[in-house]
């Protein structure tokens, strides 16, 4: 009797979708029921942002990527049902922003996201 191997997330999906401002690309790596939560200086760690399913998720992936400018997967690393990953944008006017993500998987799909995000201000 043969043993079904578990998907492995994708990480060429990963960067095609951080680097190519598509966030179709990257819903595609999460579960319907994921949930992200974002700690950043307007969120900060006692009171994250809590995006809970696709719809929720989506609509901060659009606004996101479809802001002028540059993303680019900078690490990426995958051990079993965990991952994380950095990503550095830069803004067309030089600000920087990099966030760093520890995901959880099942079936090689992100079921829980924690982002932490600075910029230059």
């Amino acid at each position: 009797m043969g043993t079904a191997a578990t998907p492995a997330f994708d990480t060429e999906t990963l960067r095609r979708g951080i680097e190519g401002h598509d966030s179709a690309t990257l819903m595609s790596l999460y579960a319907d029921d994921a949930r992200l939560r974002v700690v950043d200086r307007n969120t900060q760690p006692s009171h994250p942002r809590v995006l809970r399913g696709r719809d929720e998720i989506g609509e901060l992936l659009v606004d996101v990527y479809g802001r002028d400018m540059a993303h680019k997967l900078e690490d990426c690393v995958v051990q079993g049902d965990r991952a994380a990953f950095s990503e550095s944008c830069e803004y067309p006017d030089g600000v920087r922003v990099l966030a760093e993500s520890m995901v959880t998987l099942r079936d090689g799909k992100i079921v829980d996201q924690t982002m932490i995000q600075a910029w230059d201000e």
